[in-house]
């Protein structure tokens, strides 16, 4: 996994930069009560997105939390007083007193399925009733447009997928969230170039590959052999959830 206190400085530059968080933020406020006053970013990285939740709902209170040091400076920077330095698995809160909690690039890093059980439980916890969890899924399927380079990175070993739509719902259900809802939207330039994707190699990005190993040079090989190596191939098309905690008085319907 990269050393997300070492990718701070360039972690926006190399990830969309502001298109990609406006339309992650706009996005992620369509699912978002419009009477809710209160949010937590769990894993807010540099803040970027964080902000703009903040900045397009005045009367909505917009905390970020990270468990990088790095990140939370940053974003610290940019929503001063409102960024905790924690553990997505074990939140500083107590018990039902956000109106919504946001996990976007997240559930994908975690190691296995217990992190990813551990997030949303806590995420859950923090709820109220009434309130909605939102998350990114299947964000490495996303990266797959169906490109060259694609096609040449097709065979390569791969992480199991921790935020798999399907394992996400299973998980929110456990922990008493129905669906409420979900949304895409475009990452802004993110779209791989095989320059890119040889550099993204090099330094480690695919998890699998690490840098140096004959299988990774191969690769790299295969894709500088590739036409257009500067130009940027489709941006990737990512999808959220949303799932309701019950309101108090909520009834489940009887089966049948």
């Amino acid at each position: 996994m990269l050393d997300y206190d070492k990718e701070a400085d360039a972690y926006d530059a190399t990830r969309g930069g502001e298109p990609r968080a406006a339309a992650a933020a706009e996005a992620v406020l369509g699912l978002v009560p419009r009477n809710a006053r209160s949010l937590l970013d769990v894993a807010c990285g540099t803040g970027i997105v964080t902000r703009r939740l903040a900045e397009a709902r005045p009367g909505l209170r917009v905390t970020g939390l990270d468990a990088a040091p790095a990140m939370t400076r940053a974003a610290t920077a940019r929503l001063p007083g409102a960024i905790v330095l924690a553990d997505s698995r074990r939140l500083p809160f107590p018990d039902g007193v956000f109106d919504a909690v946001t996990t976007v690039w997240l559930l994908h890093l975690v190691e296995g399925p217990a992190d990813a059980g551990a997030i949303i439980a806590e995420c859950a916890r923090v709820l109220r009733p009434g309130g909605v969890y939102i998350t990114t899924v299947d964000k490495a399927a996303a990266h797959d447009v169906g490109s060259d380079i694609d096609a040449v990175l097709a065979p390569r070993p791969r992480r199991p997928a921790q935020d798999h739509r399907d394992d996400i719902r299973a998980y929110a259900a456990e922990h008493g969230l129905h669906p409420a809802g979900t949304a895409t939207f475009r990452g802004h330039g993110q779209g791989r170039s095989p320059r890119s994707t040889v550099v993204d190699l090099h330094r480690g990005w695919f998890t699998m590959l690490p840098p140096g190993e004959p299988l990774t040079e191969r690769f790299a090989a295969q894709l500088e052999s590739l036409p257009d190596q500067e130009r940027p191939r489709a941006d990737p098309e990512f999808r959220i959830l949303a799932f309701r905690k019950p309101s108090s008085d909520f009834r489940q319907p009887p089966a049948g």
